[in-house]
């Protein structure tokens, strides 16, 4: 059996919508669309034909992929955490030591991450440093351009 993957109530609610959307619209779709470009006659030369049937095979993956993921997950609402050092769902808030700035990072399932918004996964060099950190604690970070140290200023699970 598969370990459990954590995520966030957000997290697991997006993954059931993009599912519910897929069986709900994008099958029935695709299947309207495959018998369309059928009617259309030689299926060996029909574009729309084999463009339909990629699609099918793209969305009944992504429906097993979902399925398999919201099986797996071990759902972790970060509000009912109470926690004075850095886990899952915290929203951790970091002093760049180096460009003296602040930066505010959600630690999130690998599902949910998206640097653009601040989320990075649990998983990440980053998120692996930080868990387990308290608040006034430095961190010394391995990144890609080299070691970067953050002072832990806020620890948030909200």
């Amino acid at each position: 059996m598969d370990e459990s993957v954590p995520m966030t109530t957000e997290g697991h609610q997006r993954l059931q919508e993009e599912l519910k959307n897929l069986v709900r619209f994008e099958r029935p779709k695709v299947v309207q669309d495959i018998a369309e470009a059928r009617s259309h006659g030689d299926l060996s030369e029909n574009a729309e034909y084999d463009a339909a049937k990629d699609r099918q095979g793209f969305v009944e993956g992504r429906i097993k992929e979902l399925n398999h993921k919201i099986a797996v997950a071990q759902v972790i609402d970060p509000t009912t955490i109470k926690s004075d050092k850095i886990v899952f769902g915290a929203k951790v808030t970091l002093f760049d030591i180096d460009t003296e700035k602040e930066v505010t990072y959600q630690i999130v399932g690998v599902d949910e991450a998206d640097i653009k918004v601040g989320k990075i996964s649990i998983s990440s060099p980053v998120g692996r440093a930080l868990v387990g950190h308290k608040i006034d604690e430095e961190v010394s970070i391995n990144v890609p351009s080299g070691v970067k140290v953050y002072e832990v200023t806020d620890i948030e699970y909200s």
